[in-house]
């Protein structure tokens, strides 16, 4: 089993900056890729940023390419996602999840997700 534990949302302006942390725990050594997703109010949820637990490449969502940036600290089991020049469509309760093979769109574990609310 992989805990995941999401923080760091907030209110902030448009225009604002927020980090987001993942906190992994438990069998960390099975994660191959941790992705943020999020979700807004009345819509789906949508993919916004993954990173290969080894090796590091990363992967975005045309949506937010320059402005996050997702990064990794292996040592603290943590995944963050840097959020520059937020804009009110950023609103959204921000999940990350764990892939623990390469199968696409499989998801094995899901943190409790962090609110993120950008006001105009």
């Amino acid at each position: 089993q992989v805990q995941l534990v999401e923080s760091g949302g907030g209110l902030v302006q448009a225009g604002g900056s927020l980090r987001l942390s993942c906190a992994a725990s438990g069998r960390t050594f099975s994660i191959y890729a941790i992705n943020w997703f999020r979700q807004a109010p009345g819509k789906e949820r949508e993919f916004v940023a993954a990173i290969r637990w080894s090796g590091g490449s990363t992967y975005y969502a045309d949506s937010v390419k320059g402005r996050f940036t997702i990064s990794r600290d292996n040592g603290k089991n943590t995944v963050y996602l840097q959020m520059n020049s937020l804009k009110p469509e950023d609103t959204a309760v921000y999940y990350c999840a764990a892939a623990t093979t390469a199968i696409p769109r499989r998801y094995d574990y899901w943190g409790q997700g962090t609110q993120v609310t950008v006001s105009s």
